[in-house]
């Protein structure tokens, strides 16, 4: 199952309690739909701000990380290695 950076943030924030205003805030951004963006996907999940986030939800930087290539990715490489044997 892939989970994708933006549900794998969400999912982290909420087993930990925390909020979204309270990681805009460490942000730097003045409202919640500063954060709130990033987790939609309307907003680039910057390096400087990953270390912040991931020091907020008490994890490792490479914690949020999607956890499996994408099904396209998938796919396209078992595609070129079929081809690739015949």
């Amino acid at each position: 199952m892939v989970i994708l950076l933006r549900k794998k943030l969400r999912q982290l924030r909420l087993e930990r309690g925390i909020s979204q205003t309270y990681l805009a805030k460490k942000l730097g951004y003045s409202h919640p739909s500063g954060y709130a963006n990033i987790e939609y996907g309307s907003n680039k999940l910057t390096l400087e701000n990953a270390f912040i986030i991931a020091d907020a939800l008490g994890v490792d930087v490479s914690d949020l990380r999607e956890t499996e290539p994408n099904f396209f990715e998938e796919n396209l490489h078992k595609e070129c290695n079929d081809q690739k044997s015949a």
